[in-house]
Parts: structure tokens; sequence; C-alpha cells
């Protein structure tokens, strides 16, 4: 006879190894200030593609709104600080791409 082995049958609580390839964020915690952040470091970075500068930088101030009315992030100091700084971010894209933009209307 042989000796049974135990198998883990997911049955303890341990969920993380189901799944190794995604990972957790904790709950409570938003992704959108540092979703915030990159957008409107991308709307300054691409201020010279036309619109897209803009679009960005509109999306970034969205996001960063987004996060600021969300509970979770109110009550973080520096998840608030980083949906702030992607709003700055991203009205300086807009300001930017704006700038850029206005010229090449002219010619259009």
């Amino acid at each position: 006879m042989t000796a049974a082995t135990p198998r883990n049958s997911g049955a303890t609580g341990n969920e993380s190894s189901s799944n190794p390839a995604r990972p957790r964020v904790p709950r409570g915690r938003s992704r959108l200030p540092s979703v915030s952040v990159l957008l409107g470091a991308l709307s300054i970075a691409s201020f010279w593609v036309s619109g897209l500068g803009f679009i960005l930088g509109v999306s970034a101030v969205v996001c960063g709104a987004l996060a600021t009315s969300r509970s979770g992030v109110a009550d973080d100091e520096p998840a608030s600080l980083r949906a702030l700084l992607g709003v700055v971010a991203g009205v300086a894209g807009i300001t930017v791409s704006a700038t850029a933009l206005f010229p090449v209307l002219a010619y259009l």
C-alpha cells in the first residue's frame, strides 16, 4: 500500500499561489493616482504630437480628479499627493500641447 499524500485543495485560504502572475492590490488602495501621474508625464513628453499630448493631459486630469474623490485615496496622504501631481502634470501637458498646437493650426 502506498501512503496517500495530502493535496492542497485551496481551502487553506492561500489564494496567492493560485494566480501568481497577477499582482494583488491591497483592499482600499487605488491605482488611479499612479495612472494620473503616468498620463500627465506622457502628456508633457508627447506635446509635439498633434493632439496626443492634449488628450493624455485631459485623461490625467480626469483620473486625478476621480482619484481625489475616492475616500481610500483621500485618507492616504501619499496617494492624494500623487493624484494632485497627476492633475498638475496633466494641466501642464494641456498647456504645453495647446501652445505647440496653435501655430500648427494656422497652416491647416
